[in-house]
């Protein structure tokens, strides 16, 4: 397709993601990885926004299995309301809650008298840290909502906000499969964080975690967090994580699932097979949202002026996770938005149409996951765009402009998706 009008553009870049967002549901990929049901008991833990999907396919695959049992803890909402023998509970995200705290609780209970002979299934994916709750004695949720919020709030990158989260935690920093030893671990993972690296997807709730409580508390002051209560807790000899090479961890395998790469390599197939090349810049992009739509503007610009470094036409895909400091008084925003917002108004002399969303289904404040468009946008708007993106408003801006992408719960979590589109 060589002829693009707005309107074919927008529905082109809304099949991509719908392309990557199937790529990235866990369920038909769950199956292969499983073992034969073990001498004991099978019990399947874990959280997050793919968690339901995650153990109804564990459930299906051990069905005639007679000692299977467990319980996953998901977002409000996205729970499953068929009953089975994997209970799912549901809390909040992402700033935690009492039925979080409670079903944390539930969940470690279930550890208690595993042995050797005993299959300990975790289902880690997005979302698992703000859902699985345990706080070091000595903090309440209250300080935990605290911590979240004024992280979300600072521009914190994913990697500082483990850190930190890893040791202010009895579930996180490896203490899960440490508290199911000596049970063997299969941890099944879907990854939100740029590199995949175990120990970091949902603050690596059975993976040594090499960071050190002094490396916490160096985040904590790089943020300029002024929370006494989660510095006093981080004095605690409790507070450091379980770390590699812990003999609790001997019997843990881990596999990634569903990852950014997969998704970003859906969509170029589906472009691909439509005639359009894709070239994929990155599945682990990081940095503050709008600084990246701007630095993504500057590449389009590079590649409409000079055919560098890829000929037009083409689609330029990206993954991983970027952040938003919050600067003054905030409207309804994403980072998903927020970039898309600050590529357009970089590129707003460039032919081309863009979409930026995240495969959650959920950015930012809105249950929105994202926006297409591209200068038309911008052209028709009633509101200064400019203003918009200052103001950290741009889920309101583009609601104006019937440019948003809104999916629902998609039932996985692998991050942004970002696609720009040049003829």
């Amino acid at each position: 397709m060589t002829d693009w009008t707005d309107a074919s553009a927008a529905e082109f870049l809304r099949h991509l993601f719908t392309e990557a967002v199937e790529a990235s549901k866990p369920e038909a990929r769950i199956a292969p990885l499983l073992p034969p049901p073990p001498a004991g008991r099978i019990l399947v833990l874990g959280a997050g926004k793919a968690a339901a999907g995650m153990a109804r396919a564990v459930e299906a695959h051990y069905a005639e299995a007679p000692r299977l049992s467990g319980l996953v803890i998901t977002r409000h909402g996205q729970g499953e309301a068929a009953p089975g023998r994997i209970a799912v509970r549901e809390a909040a995200h992402p700033v935690p809650d009492e039925a979080g705290i409670a079903a944390t609780e539930e969940l470690l209970a279930l550890t208690q008298g595993l042995g050797p002979e005993d299959l300990v299934i975790a289902l880690i994916s997005g979302g698992a840290s703000a859902l699985m709750v345990a706080p070091l004695a000595g903090l309440t949720l209250a300080d935990k909502v605290e911590l979240n919020r004024a992280l979300l709030a600072s521009g914190a990158t994913i990697s500082e906000m483990n850190c930190l989260r890893r040791h202010l935690s009895r579930v996180k920093g490896g203490r899960l499969a440490a508290a199911c030893a000596p049970a063997r671990v299969l941890a099944l993972l879907v990854s939100d964080v740029p590199g995949d690296d175990p120990a970091v997807i949902a603050s690596g709730p059975c993976h040594g975690d090499a960071t050190t409580v002094a490396d916490a508390q160096a985040v904590l002051g790089r943020l300029g967090l002024d929370l006494p209560r989660i510095a006093a807790a981080l004095a605690s000899p409790e507070a450091e994580s379980v770390k590699p090479g812990d003999p609790r961890l001997a019997r843990v395998e881990s596999h990634i699932v569903c990852s950014p790469q997969m998704a970003l390599e859906a969509a170029a197939e589906a472009a691909r097979a439509a005639g359009v090349a894709a070239h994929i810049l990155g599945d682990a992009l990081e940095g503050e949202a709008r600084e990246a739509g701007r630095l993504m503007a500057g590449i389009a610009r590079q590649v409409v002026l000079r055919d560098q470094p890829f000929a037009r036409p083409c689609l330029l895909l990206s993954g991983g996770e970027t952040t938003v400091s919050i600067r003054g008084p905030a409207g309804v925003g994403g980072r998903n938005v927020e970039f898309l917002l600050a590529y357009l108004l970089a590129a707003r002399d460039l032919p081309g149409w863009a979409l930026a969303a995240d495969t959650d289904g959920v950015d930012g404040g809105a249950e929105v996951a994202g926006a297409v468009g591209g200068a038309a946008v911008l052209q028709a708007a009633a509101r200064d765009p400019a203003e918009a993106l200052a103001g950290h408003d741009a889920h309101s801006f583009f609601a104006a402009a019937g440019a948003q992408v809104v999916t629902g719960p998609t039932g996985t979590n692998v991050n942004d998706f970002r696609a720009i589109l040049l003829p």
